[in-house]
């Protein structure tokens, strides 16, 4: 880093902090658009998709995608398949990402990594969203008894079977509680629907 100048000094230590950048975050830091140019060309930063640009030598984990997705719809939440995924729940590995939207948001138009868009509205939105950190990228993903309600939910886009697999798994290795998932049961309206698989277990 000795001898860089300022500007590129300062998109090297930015793109450090946030694991991933974009374009539209250089602005802030009075970083000039070409120093990415230049910085891709020097070969100190690699283009990871469009508009998204990484460090060469960053490390990639399993979740990998999610980071991605993450910088590129940062009001996007992980749902769904990607989220029992990410908490281990299931042997399923998504070749897209499952990502909820607000119900009148733009769907995002990406080129990779594959989105699968489902949206939800008021407290289906906004709660049982818990942040990671992966890849030194916020993600934002729903929490484990979220994320079993939601596959109830949309028990019809995922199967019941996974549902069912989901909510067996979680209470086993007790990483939900039987409030958490009465709660997000009643705020996805699927407490009724839920009631006989949750009582088997209690």
């Amino acid at each position: 880093m000795a001898g860089m100048e300022p500007a590129a000094k300062r998109l090297i230590d930015l793109t450090r902090s946030r694991g991933l950048i974009r374009p539209r975050d250089l602005a802030p830091l009075a970083i000039p658009r070409v120093s990415l140019t230049r910085a891709v060309r020097s070969g100190q930063l690699e283009r990871i998709g469009r508009g998204l640009y990484g460090l060469p030598e960053r490390e990639v984990s399993a979740h990998g995608s999610l980071a991605e997705v993450a910088r590129r719809v940062p009001k996007g939440v992980v749902c769904l398949l990607s989220a029992l995924r990410y908490h281990g729940l299931t042997t399923q590995a998504p070749f897209e990402v499952w990502l909820a939207i607000e119900n009148k948001a733009l769907a995002p138009k990406l080129d990779y990594p594959l989105l699968r868009i489902v949206r939800f509205s008021g407290a289906a939105f906004t709660d049982g969203v818990e942040e990671h950190t992966v890849d030194a990228v916020t993600v934002r993903v729903t929490s484990v008894a979220k994320t079993v309600a939601d596959c109830f939910k949309f028990r019809n886009k995922i199967g019941l079977d996974v549902a069912l697999e989901a909510l067996r798994d979680a209470w086993k290795q007790k990483r939900m509680s039987s409030e958490d998932i009465w709660r997000y049961a009643k705020v996805c309206r699927v407490a009724n629907v839920m009631r006989p698989y949750l009582e088997s277990l209690t």
